[in-house]
């Protein structure tokens, strides 16, 4: 092994300190989520430690330690001369606005729940045993939806659907769709808004994602046209489905092949699969950037651990790539599997018998 060099060395060091403050600061964003400091500063209006704590409800001390590295990290803005703290525009969009298409703080619950899992995942590498979904902590499946769902919001009825052949066409005027692995439903949810004339179902094997995707559906209006029931992707039940969809959830099964044989069975002649997967390009080499560097820990953490935890565990993961999916389809008896677009974080396919 040859000698280090320091100023490689220096370099790796000083991208390590600026890793460390973001993990610590991302604690302190799940925090400062969960107890509603960036809600009360959604609206710009600068303000001490004591006057954001009185709003909040909490103490004032602590506050004042949190605004502090949160204006360190630049996630809260802080002005000088009147020592007040306040979220731009910008920063209010990602930390405040729930809605927001680039709302990012509940990518820090998932993130909370890697290290709350850390020692199962150790244990997994150890056996080859995997990890189920089930088997996590309750805020991976917060985390999961509240990051997934801003870009659903931003891409799904406007570009996802359209991109698909006919398929906006038919969803106006009424037809039938399945969303499998659907999670607590923001992907569902999201298309009865937009296609008040079609019949959606969400299926997903996780009871308790059901259970809140029902409540989530009644609350947004649309319980009328949704049924949220528990099925796996392999025995939903088959009702000629114009449209199957499946949302960041295929490389996480352990049997994509036979998912995509059953919902073969279940589609209607000239019905559409459409699957939605992680961005990746097909070689190694050109994931290793910062959209990679998260998808393949989160991979790690916990798409992998899903699929090798249940039959045939093929272990896709969450940077598959094209190809991969591809092989996937046409494994399954598929004919037409074709790219319908992409954004930086997302790959759309539409798939035909």
């Amino acid at each position: 092994m040859r000698e280090p060099d320091m100023q490689k060395l220096d370099s790796l060091v000083g991208r390590l300190v600026g890793d460390l403050g973001a993990a610590v600061s991302g604690v302190l964003v799940t925090l400062g989520d969960h107890l509603g400091l960036f809600r009360a500063m959604a609206d710009g209006t600068p303000m001490t430690s004591a006057e954001l704590a009185d709003k909040v409800g909490v103490k004032e001390r602590y506050v004042r330690e949190w605004l502090s590295a949160q204006a360190a990290a630049d996630y809260v803005s802080y002005d000088d001369g009147t020592e007040r703290f306040y979220l731009s525009p910008e920063q209010a969009m990602v930390f405040a606005e729930e809605n927001s298409p680039a709302f990012f703080t509940g990518a820090f619950d998932v993130v909370q729940s890697m290290w709350l899992d850390e020692p199962k995942i150790a244990n997994a590498f150890k056996t080859g045993s995997g990890l189920g979904w089930h088997e996590h902590n309750a805020c991976l499946f917060r985390g999961t939806e509240r990051f997934f769902r801003p870009g659903y919001n931003s891409h799904l009825v406007s570009e996802w659907i359209p991109a698909l052949n006919g398929m906006e066409e038919k969803l106006k005027a009424g037809a039938m769709v399945a969303d499998v692995g659907c999670g607590h439903g923001a992907s569902t949810i999201l298309m009865a808004q937009a296609y008040p004339n079609s019949t959606f179902f969400g299926f997903d094997y996780h009871l308790p994602s059901i259970e809140r995707a029902k409540a989530a559906a009644k609350e947004a209006g649309v319980a009328d046209r949704i049924t949220f029931e528990q099925a796996s992707a392999k025995d939903f039940p088959a009702v000629d489905y114009d449209l199957v969809a499946m949302f960041d959830c295929l490389h996480d099964m352990g049997d994509p092949v036979g998912a995509g044989k059953h919902v073969k069975e279940c589609l209607a002649d000239d019905g559409i699969w459409m699957i939605v997967e992680p961005f990746a390009h097909d070689c190694l080499k050109d994931n290793l950037n910062p959209v990679g560097r998260v998808f393949y820990g989160a991979s790690t953490m916990i798409c992998t651990p899903a699929s090798l935890s249940q039959e045939v565990g093929l272990g896709l993961g969450a940077q598959a790539g094209e190809l991969k999916l591809r092989k996937v389809a046409m494994d399954a008896g598929y004919s037409h599997f074709r790219k319908a677009t992409e954004t930086p974080f997302n790959m759309v396919f539409e798939v035909k018998a």
